[in-house]
């Protein structure tokens, strides 16, 4: 019975995902939907009566997953870049002309037309872009783009998009393939979501963007399924097996596998063929089932894709034409001012509401008060507010003939619109030699720090971030509620929290208080990296983070490092290391950290200064690092030759008759190096300075520390494609640990490339240069071999 039972129920699945294929796909519907419920039903039915015959790929099992607390984070292995803008015909003809450049065509002059390329045209949904795993032909992952690198996990919400194939049809697809697309929802089916808000009280979405992003970011899939949401395919990332040689074959490839694809595509030939595309799309885009908001051109010749490349962010071989964005006249009711987690004072155009494409603006940016100078902007003017790129709303002029009499000058307040403390305006420092230059800038400040809720609230939502302490159930909305009830005022007070006052807070109960607290006693042991990164030093990324643990080993050196020192860690440049200085320097950040301490934060991984930076300086970089006018890295040198150390050199600098006779140093670097020691402060410095690096081990009488058990010192490894056994940063922590730097670009002088599956440039780049290769399985037998 049960093999007549699994029988039957594949003879249904087959041709219910047919059915879905002709409907979706081929939008040549060969049923009407009474007869395709009917099968439907009948295959639920059977699955209900045989549940040990159920399957992932199953038409019936799109909207079975249960709610998730939050999304897990997905690493794209190849990543999912942005396209360049091209915002009027000139720039679609640069963009032609660039690609013919990079291929070597010839272009069109008195003689001739010039060769023509072929593109592939399709209209740019307005939509929230996605990618699709496939393994052996069935879907086992979706991710949102995110920041291109590194998106969300919404696997279980792309499953209940009705018409993404669960399972690939026909045969022929590669054994992996990342699909990438668009998620939308068509301009009525938006209207009859917003129609059911309306009836029920609920709230409406303001465009038919906004409502596929937030119906495919729903932490339960039942809701994502009852959204009229869509997918539209329009490209691949990761693949391993073979493919066809052009992007419209490819694209006609998934549509036979099952995946949809825009039912505009065409191929024009050269730029002209492009901007007849984009003038016919652009006269019928009212008319379309969905919103778009321009035409996506991409070289055709998969190859030629290939020789040009890629910029930092975008493709050399494709560009979105954008349509014009809509422009409209609106009243300047107001300008606010919001505070950042910086401090940062910044204006907000607040803007009698006015619908622009589509959607009502009443806010828009104005970038800071050097941006309201430069448009002139007054309190009741009439503006132009346009939305960039059909996103952002900007003011981009004041319409000045109808200024009215009453209008009123924008002033910075003087005090912080949250806190009341003081607002000043920011200094830039240029320190060169001999001298630092301080001008104005564009970014006013509130001096309150952590008294000021705004800059407390955002600067706690950093702490307990991911990358930082990764406190799980911290959200915005919490720590907002945190702070305005007064019971966290710093970030170490999280760790003083009890049962008692977690429980009483909105949206809690027993569970969710014990499963907070318990999130933030797991925090209490971070590694220094992390540490430093969650307490928000300005200008201090994860990276730098990294780099300061790393190398100083202990937050006992790091906070008391001259900014001079720093700067003997690589990309740690001297603004960067004045920033780390003054952040360690400041008594109440200074009060913040020790209160962490005595609260129960331990560090991890923390120890003696990096065998790499032991006796690293020299006496020439500490006096070229003094930034004496007239005294680059050669005169250094020669004066760190003659006189032997610091010491001889303060005393030669106040020896005119041997200084004088010093190889190498101009009659001006003489003055200057005798004027600049003259100064007792200077002197104080230069020996402070000097007495860190020793104090450090990294002065040039220090002892030189042998790299033992750190084989891969003074290696530069890089990391391409997928990891299968352990993640990317796994096996980044791995290589560091033996002293290798691992970088995300490879040259000639990269060590070694190890190259899991959907390795791309950087493993055709390492060929071309003979960088040695590792697939996964010898990388794992190298870290066994060196004990990592």
């Amino acid at each position: 019975m049960t093999s007549n039972a699994a029988r039957r129920i594949e003879q249904l699945r087959t041709a219910i995902n047919e059915h879905n294929y002709r409907y979706y796909v081929l939008d040549e519907p060969s049923v009407p939907d009474a007869e395709y419920d009917r099968l439907f039903n009948e295959l639920r039915a059977l699955e209900v009566e045989h549940p040990e015959l159920v399957t992932a790929d199953s038409p019936t099992q799109r909207v079975g997953a249960e709610a998730l607390s939050a999304f897990g984070q997905v690493r794209h292995e190849i990543p999912m870049l942005s396209l360049g803008n091209a915002f009027s015909d000139e720039d679609l003809l640069s963009f032609d002309r660039g690609v013919q450049s990079g291929l070597g065509l010839p272009s069109a002059d008195l003689f001739g037309g010039g060769t023509e390329v072929e593109y592939s045209c399709e209209p740019k949904l307005d939509g929230l872009a996605v990618s699709l795993l496939y393994q052996d032909g069935v879907l086992v992952r979706g991710a949102t783009r995110g920041d291109g690198s590194t998106g969300e996990d919404i696997s279980a919400n792309v499953r209940t998009v009705r018409n993404i194939p669960l399972r690939l049809q026909g045969e022929g697809w590669p054994a992996v393939l990342e699909v990438r697309g668009e998620v939308f929802m068509p301009k009525d089916g938006f209207e009859a979501l917003n129609a059911r808000a309306i009836e029920s009280g609920g709230k409406t979405f303001a465009n038919p963007r906004n409502a596929a992003a937030g119906s495919l970011r729903q932490l339960d899939p039942k809701i994502t399924a009852s959204r009229p949401l869509e997918f539209c395919a329009y490209g691949i990332g990761r693949v391993e097996g073979a493919l066809p040689d052009t992007h419209y074959r490819l694209l006609q490839a998934l549509k036979s596998w099952g995946l949809p694809i825009s039912r505009e595509l065409r191929l024009a030939k050269g730029v002209q063929g492009c901007l007849d595309y984009y003038r016919e799309i652009g006269a019928r885009r009212q008319g379309l089932a969905y919103d778009i908001d321009g035409v996506v051109f991409k070289v055709n010749n998969l190859d030629d894709q290939q020789q040009l490349g890629f910029r930092a962010r975008t493709p050399h071989w494709a560009i979105a034409h954008k349509f014009p964005a809509q422009e409209e006249l609106t009243e300047l009711l107001d300008v606010e001012f919001q505070v950042g987690r910086t401090g940062a004072v910044t204006p907000v155009a607040r803007l009698k509401p006015v619908q622009v494409a589509g959607v009502t603006v009443s806010n828009a940016t104005l970038h800071n008060m050097d941006e309201v100078q430069r448009l002139g902007l007054m309190i009741g003017d009439t503006v132009i507010v346009r939305r960039a790129g059909d996103v952002i709303p900007q003011v981009m002029q004041v319409v000045l003939e109808r200024r009215p009499a009453e209008a009123r000058a924008v002033a910075i307040p003087h005090s912080c619109p949250v806190c009341g403390s003081y607002v000043e305006r920011t200094q830039l420092i240029k320190r060169g030699k001999g001298k630092a230059s301080v001008s104005e800038g564009s970014i006013y400040r509130c001096v309150g720090r952590l008294s000021c809720q705004a800059q407390l609230k955002q600067a706690i939502i950093h702490f307990v971030s991911r990358r930082a302490m990764d406190i799980d159930g911290l959200g915005d909305k919490i720590v907002e509620q945190l702070v305005d009830v007064g019971l966290v005022r710093s970030p170490a007070d999280l760790y003083l929290l009890t049962f008692e006052q977690v429980v009483v807070l909105d949206g809690f109960a027993e569970l969710s208080t014990r499963n907070l607290l318990a999130a933030i006693d797991a925090s209490k042991r971070p590694s220094l990296a992390r540490f430093i990164y969650a307490l928000g030093i300005p200008d201090v990324g994860e990276e730098t983070a990294k780099l300061l643990a790393r190398a100083l080993g202990a937050l006992a050196r790091i906070e008391v490092a001259l900014p001079e020192v720093l700067t003997w860690l690589p990309d740690v440049g001297l603004e960067v290391a004045h920033e780390i200085h003054s952040f360690f320097a400041d008594d109440h950040n200074r009060t913040v950290i020790a209160q962490l301490l005595e609260r129960g934060v331990v560090l991890q991984e923390e120890g003696a200064l990096h065998a790499e930076f032991a006796a690293c300086a020299t006496l020439a970089e500490l006096l070229n690092k003094l930034n004496i006018a007239g005294i680059a890295a050669t005169g250094a040198k020669n004066l760190a030759e003659a006189a032997g150390s610091l010491e001889g050199v303060i005393a030669l600098s106040q020896d005119w008759l041997s200084l004088s006779v010093t190889k190498g140093l101009s009659e001006k670097a003489r003055q200057a190096l005798r004027e600049h020691f003259a100064a007792p402060a200077n002197v104080v410095h230069a020996r402070a300075i000097e007495a860190q690096l020793r104090e450090f081990g990294m002065h040039w009488q220090s002892e030189k520390k042998v790299l033992a058990g750190l084989p891969l010192a003074g290696q530069t490894w890089v990391l391409t494609g997928t990891l299968e056994a352990m993640s990317r940063d796994e096996g980044k922590a791995r290589l560091e640990a033996l002293g290798a730097k691992v970088a995300g670009s490879v040259s000639a002088k990269t060590h070694c490339v190890v190259a899991g599956p959907g390795a791309g440039s950087k493993l055709t780049k390492a060929s071309e240069l003979g960088v040695p290769v590792l697939d996964e399985q010898a990388f794992l037998a190298r870290l066994a071999e060196l004990g990592a």
